[in-house]
């Protein structure tokens, strides 16, 4: 029996021509872009959707579930397993083309420039060597920006900030793309080719987390292919799950961590968590940091030795040279503490380079001029101190890959060029493993002040590229230099080894910018190879943030805040449990509210015995798309009943309002909603507190949380919006203003 209730008058969706956003769109005179957007960090941006975690349980959803057997259920299950690994293969296969492409571009650049150095030394007019690197460093570079500017902005930067929005419920637009895949990896390689103060093991999180989305959905919609498998999964929930098992996975990859992966999605990601989760995700880490051992290890022409486990190896930590003992339990303390103040600074200097960025840097073409800055004046910096450091080594018993002997004596090499002229995976691993006296500490001083402000401007720029590395290089420099320091004031003690207060200095400086404990200690174990340094690392990093949080907060949630995400975190704000829920919903038409004109959101079925249920805008397009008019059933025209399967094929990219045709005469026809809606909505009372809605909205993943009175009607709905505008600032609680940018 239907009840006039679930019906929907199409003629009252709009009380405006549907059509109206088009001419809208077409008249619209071309604007000039200002040279200065304003820019203010207490604003919350209303470009952003949530997505949406709840199954809506219907009529069809109900009657899928009871035409499933148990054995339809278990091939579900395997196929999540099959898609786990299949994420896993492909996150290392992209790791590895990754490697091999750097390493050969960058030895090939790297040798170009030494032959030319050599050369130049013995004749002068060594300024010609200088503008070759910088010039190099430069186009290289700028094919990266050009690419990323250009075609899929969604692609600068390290991607972790955007995948942890994903996790927490946030749509960014274009980010599981698999265009967006494409410009990352190669704007990732010529970064770091480009001789930039950047790493290639963040920009893995993502590539592994697009690799996991396209997968999951068994189609491209880039390329307009349906390969109709998994068509199962294709919904926010499903997708969310595999989306943090490739984060995973690219840690894996990254770092040779499988663990550290989990760990990962764990604290920075998802923001829910089971059991059966745990293992697929461990199983996609596993299978990542395999894949890229067994590639690298047959491509480094040693098929048996599985000796790369990730893009990044620290190299094996001598356990019984390099001990610890309880006097260095304070020192690896004060190194945290330096690590944490050091991570705030940059975090603070890269804050105001941002706002700056924003403010004025927001052209494509003037994006790429400052990456193309930033590549020649990183080159000039390495070769002005280079040129200018007297700290020759000995090359007998080195491991130096690319020596440049400039003024030293023959049989000598430069020191300060193991540091600058190589890729900063390398410059990490050497400062780690060189032994003692190979560094002068003049030279590592210098080092760490020129990298640290070179690194702190190189984030943030439009080009593909991540902080891991540059931060462990930093820290792996100043903790070798303490390291060097101690051994001079304990005359030479054995304890006082270099390497080790390097590791300590790279965990400090890396835990003091992105403020990860957890996941980072794993990862520093398992790239190490050595559990004997589990407990100073934890110290460290513990350190490290506890000290950088009292100043400003960490690198990738400043980062969020600053493109106005409306983020939800752990927990709401402490002091906002007096706000209700009726203070706090969207009541009439809102960002994501109800029926609007023109643009439909979400239609909430109201009538004098309260809430019905609630259907979604996504839902009613599919509907009008398919024309399922009362009219129509009663005309008895032959009319195939919608399927479950017809909303997941539209799945994710409905299409818009405006591409739909209703004509004047389908205006006035009614649409039966009772088997599409959500008859049991998730709802709360008007009364509830804040913290109370927060707690429910984000531990169960809503979109909307409809609010409403002691008789059942609707007050209003809750949003994430409603919920992020809420947040604690230094004089209590805030609440920010919500802007359209």
């Amino acid at each position: 029996q239907l009840t006039p209730s679930s019906f929907l008058r199409i003629g009252q969706l709009s009380n405006v021509d549907l059509n109206e956003d088009i001419h809208e769109l077409e008249t619209e005179v071309p604007r000039q872009r200002p040279n200065e957007i304003p820019h203010n960090e207490k604003l919350l941006s209303l470009k952003y959707e949530s997505l949406d975690y709840d199954n809506s349980e219907n009529q069809l959803f109900l009657e899928e579930e009871r035409r499933i057997n148990h054995a339809a259920f278990r091939t579900v299950e395997i196929k999540r397993w099959v898609i786990c690994a299949m994420i896993g293969i492909l996150t290392g296969l992209v790791a590895c083309f990754i490697d091999i492409v750097v390493e050969n571009l960058a030895g090939l650049k790297y040798r170009v420039v030494k032959d030319n150095i050599d050369k130049f030394t013995a004749k002068g007019g060594l300024s010609f060597s200088l503008l070759l690197w910088a010039t190099l460093n430069a186009s290289v570079v700028m094919v990266g920006s050009l690419i990323v500017a250009f075609i899929e902005p969604v692609a600068a930067g390290s991607g972790i900030p955007q995948i942890k929005c994903y996790l927490n419920g946030v749509k960014i637009p274009h980010v599981v793309r698999l265009k967006t895949l494409v410009i990352k990896v190669c704007g990732v390689i010529l970064s770091v080719v480009g001789g930039l103060a950047v790493g290639k093991e963040g920009p893995m999180i993502h590539s592994g987390s697009v690799i996991a989305a396209g997968i999951s959905q068994g189609r491209s919609t880039s390329l307009k292919r349906d390969f109709k498998i998994f068509e199962y999964f294709r919904r926010d929930t499903e997708k969310r799950d595999f989306v943090s098992a490739g984060a995973a996975a690219g840690v894996s990859a990254a770092f040779g961590a499988p663990v550290g992966g989990v760990l990962f999605s764990l604290e920075e990601g998802a923001s829910f968590w089971n059991q059966f989760l745990t293992w697929r995700i461990f199983f996609a880490s596993m299978i990542s940091t395999f894949t890229l051992n067994s590639v690298l290890s047959v491509y480094h022409g040693n098929a048996w030795d599985l000796s790369s486990p990730g893009l990044i190896n620290f190299g094996r930590f001598d356990s019984e040279k390099m001990g610890y003992t309880i006097q260095e339990i304070p020192i690896f303390i004060f190194m945290g503490v330096v690590g944490g103040i050091l991570g705030a600074l940059f975090n603070a200097l890269n804050y105001w380079l941002t706002m700056f960025r924003i403010r004025y840097i927001h052209r494509p073409c003037l994006q790429v001029v400052e990456a193309m800055l930033v590549a020649a004046v990183t080159a000039t910096v390495g070769f002005v101190m280079i040129y200018c450091s007297r700290d020759c080594q000995p090359i007998q018993g080195s491991s130096v890959a690319y020596p440049l002997q400039l003024f030293c004596a023959d049989g000598e090499y430069n020191s300060m060029a193991t540091a600058f002229f190589n890729t900063p995976e390398k410059s990490v691993v050497n400062l780690f493993h060189d032994p003692p006296g190979s560094y002068n500490p003049m030279t590592l001083g210098m080092f760490t002040l020129m990298y640290f402000f070179l690194a702190c401007w190189t984030y943030g720029l439009t080009v593909s590229a991540g902080v891991f590395i540059p931060s462990l290089l930093i820290g792996a420099a100043w903790g070798r230099l303490f390291g060097i320091s101690l051994s001079y004031l304990t005359k030479g003690s054995i304890w006082a080894d270099p390497g080790k207060y390097a590791l300590m200095g790279a965990a400090a400086q890396l835990g003091g910018i992105v403020r990860m404990t957890l996941s980072l200690t794993v990862i520093m174990m398992e790239a190490t190879g050595n559990v004997t340094y589990g407990f100073p690392i934890m110290l460290v990093l513990m350190t490290a943030k506890i000290v950088g949080d009292y100043f400003v907060e960490g690198l990738y949630d400043m980062h969020i805040q600053l493109q106005s995400v409306p983020f939800l975190h752990w927990e709401a704000p402490v002091t906002s449990h007096s706000l209700t829920a009726r203070a706090g919903c969207s009541v009439g038409p809102s960002h994501e509210g109800w029926l609007q004109c023109g643009t439909l959101t979400h239609a909430t079925l109201l009538q004098v015995a309260g809430l019905r249920g609630l259907i979604l805008r996504s839902q009613l397009i599919v509907l009008l798309k398919h024309k399922v008019f009362v009219e129509r059933a009663n005309l008895s025209l032959v009319q195939r009943r919608l399927k479950l399967k017809d909303f997941r094929d539209a799945y994710p990219r409905f299409p818009p309002i405006q591409s739909i045709h209703v004509s004047q005469d389908e205006r006035e026809c009614m649409i039966d909603l009772s088997e599409f809606m959500n008859p049991s909505p998730y709802t709360v009372p008007q009364e509830a507190s804040l913290p109370r809605v927060f707690k429910l909205f984000r531990a169960l993943g809503l979109r909307h949380l409809v609010v409403v009175d002691n008789r059942n009607e609707v007050v209003g709905m809750v949003t994430r919006k409603d919920l992020a505008r809420y947040r604690l600032g230094k004089e209590g609680l805030e609440e920010l203003s919500l802007a359209q940018t």
